[in-house]
C-alpha cells in the first residue's frame, strides 16, 4: 500500500453519527480489521484493501457500489466509503463525514472544483476534467472536448450513479453530448461489462482537438479509453521543440500527436507507425486540417518489426518517440514489461542518427520511474549508444495525482541525447 502518515486528529465525528449497528442514517458499517492502519484514511489515503476489512456476513453480502460507513477496529467512523465485496479495492472513500449524502448537489460540488482548477490552466475547454481520487470522485475519469464530454465511470458506484453524474457534468459545464466509454482493465477488475454509448445529446464524428500548433482528432465512441491522450499535452509540446528541421518517427503514435506537434514546429517529416489503421486514419485526418500532410506518412503494423524493419534498411531519424501501452500494468506483470521497454529502447535507440533526441514512454503503474529508467538505460547500451537525459516529463496539471496514491503519477517520459 502506499506511504501511510503518522497519528494525528481525524475522525472527530461523534460515535453517535454511526449510531449502534448501522452507521450513518441507518448505513451499513465497514470495519477495519484489528491492527490496520487506520491513520492513513485519515490522513487521505482513498482505499481500503479486501484484506484489511472485517469480511463478515453482511459486508459480503453488500451490492457492488453500495455506500457504508468506514469504522477503524474500535468502531469510530472514519469517513463514507462505496464499496465492492469482489474487488482487491474493496472500499473508496468518497467523503470524510460519514453522513455525507451522494446527493446531484454533492456530485455538483466535487465537479465545480474540479472545473475551476482546468479553467485556470487552459484557455480552451479541452482537458481532463475529472481524474478520479485525486478530484474526489474515486474511479471517475472525465475528459472534455468542449461542448462533449467523456465520462469513464471505472468503479461500481459510478456506475450506479452514471445518470446523476452525467446530469450534474451538464449542469456545471454546459456540455450538451455526454459519452459513456465502459471499457478497460479497471472496469474488468471491479465486475463491470462493457458498453460504450451516448449518454446526453448527440455526435457525429471525431471531434477536432488544437492542441500544440497542430488539429488532432479525437474519436469519443470507437477510439482508445476516452478517444483522447491529453496527459502527453506537456511532452509532445517539449518533443515538437526539439524536432525543427528533423526527421521523426512516432512509433505508437495512435492518432500521431507528437508527429503532428513536430510537424506544425517545423519537423522536415515524420513517420507515424501503429498496429490500429483508424488512429492512423486520425493522424492523416490531422494532418490535413494542420496543413502539412505532405509532410507526414503512415506505417500500419506490429511496432517492433517495424523498427527492425527500418534498421535494416541503415534509415535514421532525428527523433524518435515512442509511446508505448502499458507493458506493466500490475506487479505480476512488472518483469516482463521491463523487457519489453528494454527491448523498445534498444530497437529505438537504434534509429536515432547521431546527435539526435529519443524519448521513450512509460504509462505503466507497476513500473516507478526507476525502474522504466533503468530499463531504458540498458536498452540503450545494447544498442551500443551512449545517452544524456535532458528532461523527465509526466503527465499534465489535469492529471493531479494525490499525495497519498503514488499509482495517479502512472505516466513517465524520458527525453534523451544520443551520441554519435
Amino acid at each position: 500500500m502506499s506511504e501511510r502518515g503518522d497519528e494525528g486528529g481525524g475522525a472527530a465525528t461523534a460515535a453517535a453519527a454511526a449510531g449502534g449497528p448501522g452507521g450513518a442514517g441507518g448505513r451499513p458499517v465497514v470495519r477495519l480489521r484489528a491492527g490496520a492502519d487506520a491513520r492513513a484514511i485519515r490522513h487521505g489515503f482513498p482505499w481500503v484493501y479486501a484484506d484489511e476489512i472485517v469480511a463478515d456476513r453482511r459486508t459480503r453480502a453488500l451490492a457492488a457500489g453500495s455506500l457504508a460507513v468506514l469504522e477503524d477496529a474500535e468502531r469510530r467512523p472514519l469517513g463514507l466509503v462505496t464499496v465492492n465485496p469482489g474487488s482487491r479495492i474493496a472500499a473508496r472513500v468518497l467523503d470524510p463525514d460519514p453522513a455525507a449524502a451522494i446527493t446531484p448537489a454533492w456530485l455538483a460540488g466535487r465537479l465545480t472544483r474540479a472545473l475551476a482548477l482546468r479553467e485556470r490552466l487552459y484557455p480552451e475547454p479541452f482537458y481532463r476534467l475529472v481524474h478520479a481520487e485525486a478530484d474526489g470522485l474515486p474511479g471517475v475519469v472525465i475528459d472534455r472536448f468542449g461542448a462533449a464530454a467523456v465520462i469513464q465511470p471505472n468503479a461500481a458506484w459510478a456506475e450506479r450513479h452514471l445518470g446523476a453524474l452525467a446530469d450534474a457534468l451538464v449542469a456545471v459545464t454546459g456540455v450538451t453530448t455526454v459519452v459513456k466509454c465502459g471499457s478497460g482493465r479497471m472496469r474488468a477488475a471491479e465486475g463491470l461489462g462493457e458498453e460504450t454509448a451516448v449518454v446526453a445529446g448527440g455526435i457525429e464524428g471525431p471531434v477536432a482537438v488544437a492542441m500544440n500548433g497542430a488539429t488532432q482528432f479525437a474519436d469519443l465512441l470507437g477510439g482508445q479509453k476516452t478517444g483522447f491522450y491529453y496527459d502527453q499535452r506537456d511532452n509532445q509540446a517539449l518533443a515538437a521543440s526539439l524536432a525543427r528541421g528533423l526527421d521523426v518517427l512516432d512509433v505508437f503514435a495512435h492518432s500521431g500527436g507528437f508527429a503532428l506537434a513536430a510537424l506544425a514546429r517545423g519537423a522536415a517529416s515524420a513517420l507515424a507507425v501503429d498496429g490500429s489503421a483508424a488512429a492512423l486514419a486520425l493522424a492523416v485526418r490531422g494532418a490535413a486540417a494542420t496543413g502539412v500532410a505532405a509532410r507526414l506518412a503512415v506505417e500500419r503494423g506490429d511496432a517492433f518489426r517495424a523498427m527492425a524493419a527500418l534498421a535494416e534498411t541503415g534509415r535514421r531519424f532525428g527523433l524518435v518517440v515512442c509511446d508505448p501501452p502499458a507493458f506493466a500494468p500490475a506487479r505480476e506483470a512488472l518483469d516482463a514489461g521491463l523487457r519489453a521497454y528494454e527491448r523498445v529502447a534498444r530497437l529505438a535507440a537504434g534509429l536515432v542518427a547521431p546527435g539526435g533526441f529519443l524519448v521513450l514512454c512509460s504509462c505503466s503503474h507497476a513500473a516507478d520511474l526507476a525502474a522504466f529508467r533503468a530499463a531504458s538505460g540498458r536498452g540503450i547500451g545494447r544498442a551500443g549508444r551512449r545517452a544524456q537525459i535532458l528532461a523527465t516529463g509526466f503527465a499534465g496539471p489535469d492529471h493531479p495525482v494525490l499525495p497519498q496514491l503514488a499509482e495517479q503519477g502512472y505516466l513517465k517520459a524520458l527525453f534523451f541525447r544520443l551520441d554519435g
